[in-house]
């Protein structure tokens, strides 16, 4: 008889109802985590049996391969309580799939994805109680990989670790639902051709932090992204995909940056161009340049920016600054057409209307 894939030790210190209900009043994003987590370790060429158990530290040889070349990945997407009690998930299997996408780009073994389904839905159902009721809320599961061979050559790891946990989590922008300023950034780069753009690993985050902290220092809460070779075309604000919203020719089009490798391919930006048509919006993905940027909102074309992701869902962009010069898109208010696209992806995550393209996955 074969062994289960996973399994099932519950955590002896479940927090009270009490407890858990304190902490869920007042949430933040990822600082609050539920009961149990789930690790898989990967050793001799295979995936090993895996253990949901209670969430605590991990243990690594100080000479483990991610602390010294960064072999390491992870994924984001989130639950949600739906009208029946239920709970589902957005389209956990395009998580799983841009997951293997990253582990192939850094040489990390593919992790199966019906194991990262069945991985996801047994932590959710041991802290469904975790599972925020609230619209806008949810809880956010972490996926991650990790090298874990106690070795210093500088090779591919042969060992590695599958950790999955969950964070109930309120709005990603303290603020609330408010148009941010970002700071286009003219001396760093997120990444470039050939590079690891693509891949979700965490050396991108790392790499963008002090950026991050310039844009602060400008007053912005946010950092754009150029491209490496040119610095004229626009990436990514942050970690989020960013979209333009143009009135041409009568119509309202929604255009995104085109993927050129050093992007990461969003799953809610590849979701809201789906849903822009649905809202019967036109929808490109075309390179666009800071100029046309400027260009644009001078001219009365571009309406509207928004930046879009799994933990932020749809955030306004309200100005934006560069050395030189500084934008304002939309009087600083919330555009409609970036409102309307965010309260139809909410509408189908928590289950409220028709979800027409089966998103959502029932746990």
């Amino acid at each position: 008889m074969t062994a289960p894939r996973l399994r099932i030790t519950s955590s002896t210190a479940i927090l009270s109802d009490a407890v858990r209900a304190a902490q869920m009043s007042t949430l933040s994003f990822g600082r609050t985590f539920t009961d149990h987590m789930v690790t898989i370790p990967y050793r001799d060429g295979a995936w090993q049996q895996g253990e949901v158990k209670a969430y605590g530290p991990l243990s690594l040889d100080p000479a483990a391969s991610v602390l010294h070349y960064g072999q390491a990945i992870f994924e984001g997407f989130k639950a949600f309580a739906q009208p029946d009690g239920g709970v589902k998930t957005f389209r956990p299997e395009a998580n799983a799939e841009r997951f293997n996408r990253s582990a192939r780009r850094l040489a990390m073994p593919d992790l199966p994805p019906d194991l990262f389904m069945e991985a996801a839905d047994a932590l959710i159902k041991l802290d469904q109680a975790w599972v925020p009721k609230n619209i806008g809320e949810s809880l956010y599961l972490r996926p991650l990989m990790i090298a874990t061979d106690p070795f210093l050559g500088v090779r591919p790891s042969h060992e590695y670790l599958f950790v999955l946990f969950a964070s109930p989590a309120g709005a990603y922008f303290p603020q609330g639902v408010k148009p941010v300023t970002v700071w286009i950034s003219e001396d760093y780069v997120r990444a470039a051709p050939g590079g690891t753009g693509e891949a979700k690993c965490a050396g991108n985050y790392a790499a963008s932090l002090v950026a991050q902290a310039q844009a602060q220092e400008k007053g912005c809460d946010q950092v754009v992204w150029l491209d490496a070779v040119e610095r004229r075309y626009i990436e990514e604000m942050g970690g989020m995909n960013l979209f333009f919203v143009y009135q041409e020719d009568g119509k309202t089009v929604v255009v995104t940056p085109e993927l050129t490798g050093t992007l990461l391919p969003g799953i809610t930006r590849r979701s809201l161009l789906d849903l822009a048509r649905d809202l019967g919006y036109e929808a490109s993905e075309r390179k666009l340049t800071v100029q046309q940027w400027r260009d644009d909102i001078a001219s009365g074309r571009m309406t509207e920016v928004f930046a879009c992701g799994t933990a932020a869902v749809i955030t306004p962009v309200g100005v934006a600054k560069a050395n030189g010069f500084e934008l304002s898109i939309n009087n600083g208010q919330n555009g409609p057409v970036t409102m309307a696209l965010r309260d139809a992806l909410l509408a189908i995550q928590h289950g409220t209307t028709a979800d027409r393209h089966n998103w959502m996955h029932a746990i």
